[in-house]
């Protein structure tokens, strides 16, 4: 991380080597770079939609599974499967899912709809793949927090005439809201450095990949495919920054909602 922001003072010499010093000028074409603006958009889009949606689902999923049911085990199996699947095989999955000429998706459902390359839906393509991956890795988790919760509170609720949902509300949330707060503190950190999706669902020729690529796929390209490390550097320092202040915020809003036993 020192080496990562002292190369964001820097232009990268020759060859990569010999990095000469030149102060705050990366800083300055930063925020005068459109694709770097377009970029930390996207990377908020993918977050605002990928770890709500994950969360959420999940919840409901770890609700449904902790209970007495058969085959319980199995779907618990079923819906984590997708964390142990190696990442270039779901994205040659969901590619030819959101193919627009033979894709599952618009010839089961008669669409013509381009998934991955309108500028105006691709990113909330790659949020969806971003769900369908995190929705088991976030149940585990809610599963065991839901593990510790005394069943003696839902049986005093029960006798009291509670519903449900209200057990839902006023137990299962409060109950296991550290265990949300830890996943929604380390999902968000994850969304905000999405890159592997990005880079191996859309192509470079993507008409899409402008409204599309987050801040760490712009570090790459500019660090690895242009050889500018220098200002590779300061985009991902730039993410850093945005990571800690949304952190920080985390962390004093969890003191109103969070409740630790």
């Amino acid at each position: 991380m020192i080496q990562t922001i002292y190369q964001s003072f820097c232009k990268t010499g020759d060859f990569g080597r010999g990095n000469v010093f030149i102060g705050a000028k990366n800083y300055g074409k930063l925020f005068s770079d459109s694709s770097v603006g377009q970029a930390v958009i996207n990377t908020f889009k993918y977050t605002l939609l990928e770890v709500p949606f994950s969360l959420v689902i999940a919840l409901v999923l770890a609700v449904l599974l902790n209970r007495k049911m058969h085959g319980k085990s199995t779907y618990r199996t079923i819906y984590f499967l997708p964390m142990v699947a190696a990442p270039a095989a779901i994205a040659m999955v969901w590619r030819w899912l959101y193919n627009s000429q033979f894709g599952l998706i618009n010839n089961m459902f008669h669409l013509s709809t381009h998934w991955i390359s309108d500028p105006s839906i691709a990113v909330f393509s790659i949020a969806i793949i971003g769900i369908w991956s995190d929705i088991g890795y976030n149940m585990i988790l809610f599963l065991a927090g839901l593990q510790e919760v005394p069943k003696e509170y839902y049986e005093a609720a029960e006798l009291d005439g509670t519903n449900g949902f209200q057990c839902f509300r006023y137990i299962t949330v409060p109950m296991i809201s550290p265990t949300i707060f830890f996943v929604l503190v380390t999902r968000l950190i994850a969304a905000m450095q999405v890159f592997d999706l990005i880079y191996m669902v859309m192509d470079r020729s993507n008409p899409a990949l402008a409204k599309t690529q987050s801040l760490v796929y712009l570090f790459y390209q500019y660090s690895f495919v242009m050889k500018d490390i220098g200002y590779g550097s300061t985009i991902v320092v730039i993410l850093l920054v945005l990571i800690l202040a949304i952190t920080v915020i985390q962390m004093i809003a969890q003191k109103k909602w969070v409740h630790y036993n």
